[in-house]
């Protein structure tokens, strides 16, 4: 694949286009968001990391739903950091890759412990932070302290591949992507020019049907001038993950109680609550599944099975049903549970999909 000239782009577009029209056009059209501070106003560092980290592989419109219920139930810095991770994951739950919520809790008791409460201002000062890479440190240096910080998210990514025409296929463009970003930046409004890119990302350059005509940069755009902005950036395909299989294992006491356990601290949904499972594997054997069964009892096999799609690979479960008495004692590490306190539990969506697949079973 062709590689693109970084240094004779950067000669012909000296520092890129000119930043004002972007900004000018995100004073009048910039997306009104519960963590994004009103024009004028500073930013709080709190809401900053929060969103950014809520954000993470996950869609806005998807955010918009916890995002203000967590901040109800943890207002500030010092109100996570006293928090439990078990109270910190169940107000997580349902929103997915949950090791951003264990970071978040370790972030919260740094910045408590190490700083007085206190974000750092600078960018490697929140690098050394848990759960604080090179981006999100950048954006909050940015929009929270107003630093010529330079962070690229996928909507920036798209912007900028198509603003210079850069040839180099992701991943292996990022570098190149992030100096082409870096000539953008202005000296001034910092963070409003970081989140004007990535609103100009999210409402106008899309990934299809951008909307050329509307943007503010569209003279200066390399790809619109090719009239196929759509293949920038340009995308090695994801190769998709072997599927795993396993089996989950709903036992529903005559009081109305269901059996859970917490997952391991490390790893895939660490310390987040689950029905007892088999491993997941790529050769699960459905004959030994009762094997693991978590209590010896008449099981009975719920026809189908839920699927999950994971980052890395997708999962089906086979559902295994039964019905104990009302004196019936948890296996170790288990406990039972009532179904209506099941919302206050760290239930991840798929085991949420389990668990009302079995109580329909149930009826």
């Amino acid at each position: 694949m062709r590689q693109t000239n970084l240094a004779a782009v950067a000669r012909r577009t000296s520092s890129g286009p000119d930043p004002e029209p972007l900004l000018d056009w995100y004073d009048r059209h910039r997306r009104v968001l519960p963590w994004r501070a009103k024009a004028g106003e500073r930013s709080d560092p709190y809401c900053v990391w929060l969103s950014e980290i809520m954000l993470q592989q996950t869609r806005v419109e998807t955010v918009l739903r916890y995002y203000a219920r967590f901040l109800q139930r943890f207002p500030n810095v010092h109100k996570l950091a006293k928090a439990s991770l078990n109270d910190v994951l169940r107000a997580w739950a349902g929103l997915g890759y949950y090791a951003r919520a264990r970071n978040l809790h370790a972030c919260a008791r740094a910045i408590v412990k190490e700083h007085g409460g206190r974000f750092p201002k600078t960018e490697e000062g929140l690098r050394a932070l848990p759960g604080i890479g090179s981006y999100t440190a950048a954006a909050i240096a940015a929009i929270a302290f107003g630093k010529k910080a330079t962070p690229v998210d996928g909507n920036i990514e798209r912007v900028v591949a198509r603003l210079f025409k850069v040839e180099t296929w992701l991943p292996g463009a990022k570098p190149e992507l992030q100096q082409f970003a870096g000539l953008l930046v202005p000296e001034h409004r910092a963070g409003d020019f970081a989140q004007a890119m990535m609103d100009l990302g999210s409402m106008i350059c899309t990934p299809k049907n951008p909307s050329c005509l509307l943007c503010p940069w569209s003279a200066e755009c390399a790809a619109y001038q090719t009239a196929n902005p759509e293949i920038y950036p340009r995308r090695t395909p994801k190769a998709e993950g072997k599927l795993r299989r396993g089996a989950a294992f709903v036992v529903l006491r005559a009081d109305g109680a269901i059996l859970l356990r917490e997952r391991p601290e490390r790893g895939l949904l660490g310390s987040m609550t689950e029905v007892p499972t088999t491993e997941w594997s790529t050769d699960f054997d459905e004959k030994s599944a009762l094997k693991s069964a978590p209590l010896k009892s008449k099981w009975r096999q719920l026809p189908g099975f839920v699927r999950h799609v994971f980052t890395h690979f997708p999962l089906e479960l086979r559902i295994y049903v039964t019905e104990s008495a009302k004196n019936t004692r948890a296996p170790l590490g288990g406990r039972f549970v009532k179904i209506e306190n099941l919302e206050s539990e760290a239930l991840p969506s798929l085991m949420r999909k389990v668990i009302a697949q079995a109580i329909e079973a149930f009826g």
